[in-house]
């Protein structure tokens, strides 16, 4: 392999186990999840039934360690997983992942009374989890964070509002970022807390998104919330590495989002250019259908083989070539599910924007801009490569 990638590990090592994963999870989604997509969508809510179904496979605990109750499912899996509920409902793989963030940093970085006490609750679907960075003031800055936390007591006492939060209008506890201290760079002075309902924490209201709609996307209140300081989660101050980090691994999902969209919409315009007659033939014997039809089978794959590259590295602790490639991964993989909608919407002529779709586009266009917008990502993999391999820092 050559740049930006270190040679000797360029591979992606799926073997059958991950294979039975993907047909399970795609039985389940098209028997108990597919019923009830649209009522969803309507409703913006995610129906008990269909979390239940998520529950009762495991998928809540894939990645939590078999010690606290989880699968202990590696990064891959999670990919193949998010792929396949993508695929037939992103604001469904959007409430799964979330919880999965939640997990991966609290097996990372706090306590052990705390992994204890709540890892167990998320995998067997007895709570509902989100995690609250954005701000008001900003999303990709998370430097630049107003929300604060003042030690008093044993306590610490969180003021400040968190915006576009995921599940954040349903979660009984959640990961809550804050300024403890002013540091010598900006980054510097930020803590995580995990924060429970009963601590105080409101809900201000619903955000509608315009797409993964069922995906409940609110803003939260921080007002006096006194939070235990056996709720610090890893060292005070480390708060932004430790949100960097896990978002380095989230960001995986969010490809494998796009890869499971993508492959929807493909399927869609290879179905109905198949059936659909004009001029007395099949649409897919037209050359300009057939050339789109060819970009985005060729673009689905090389999104599907980057997404998989990444979760590959960062499974086998290469984090120095597992983070550029995730950054890759997110803002390929997602633009590919927006060209690919706007080709389904294309081949589908009215029906496109008439039909089920005409969401896949709307949904695309939420994946490009969290965990950290496609133009974040691009910066992150020129610098991350100028510093690593030719040590340079470019700003």
């Amino acid at each position: 392999m050559t740049l930006p990638f270190s040679p000797q590990d360029f591979k992606v090592e799926l073997r059958e186990e991950h294979e039975l994963l993907r047909q399970s999870v795609r039985e389940l989604c098209e028997s108990r999840v597919r019923p009830y997509v649209e009522k969803g969508e309507r409703e913006m809510a995610i129906p008990p039934e269909v979390r239940k179904a998520v529950v009762d496979a495991g998928l809540m605990g894939l990645n939590i360690k078999p010690d606290y109750g989880g699968q202990g499912g590696d990064l891959l899996s999670q990919a193949i997983v998010t792929e396949e509920i993508s695929r037939v409902w992103p604001s469904l793989s959007t409430h799964v992942f979330i919880h999965w963030l939640f997990s991966t940093t609290l097996q990372l970085f706090a306590s052990e009374r705390l992994r204890s006490e709540h890892l167990p609750e998320v995998a067997s679907g007895r709570a509902v989890v989100a995690f609250a960075n954005t701000e008001p003031s900003g999303g990709s800055d998370v430097a630049g964070m107003r929300t604060t936390a003042r030690k008093v007591g044993s306590h610490y006492v969180i003021n400040g509002r968190k915006t576009f939060v995921t599940n954040g209008g349903i979660a009984d506890r959640l990961l809550v970022t804050a300024r403890t201290s002013q540091g010598e760079r900006r980054w510097m002075g930020i803590s995580m807390f995990l924060a429970s309902r009963e601590h105080g924490f409101k809900v201000e209201g619903r955000i509608e998104t315009s797409g993964v709609r069922a995906s409940n996307t609110a803003q939260l209140l921080f007002e006096d919330v006194r939070v235990p300081e056996g709720n610090l989660v890893g060292e005070e101050g480390n708060g932004f590495k430790q949100t960097m980090l896990a978002f380095d691994y989230s960001r995986v999902s969010v490809a494998a989002q796009g890869v499971g969209l993508a492959q929807a919409a493909l399927e869609a315009s290879l179905s109905y250019s198949s059936q659909r007659e004009a001029f007395g033939q099949p649409v897919a014997s037209f050359q300009m259908v057939q050339e789109r039809l060819a970009d985005a089978m060729a673009e689905v794959a090389a999104a599907r083989l980057l997404t998989y590259f990444a979760a590959s590295l960062l499974d086998r602790g290469n984090l120095q070539d597992g983070v550029v490639a995730a950054s890759m991964a997110k803002f390929y993989a997602t633009e590919v599910a927006e060209r690919a909608a706007s080709r389904a919407i294309e081949v589908h002529g009215g029906y496109g924007v008439s039909t089920p779709v005409e969401r896949l586009l709307r949904d695309s266009q939420i994946l490009k801009t969290y965990e950290g917008t496609n133009m974040i990502q691009r910066l992150t993999v020129v610098r991350q490569v100028m510093k690593s391999k030719f040590g340079v820092n470019v700003r």
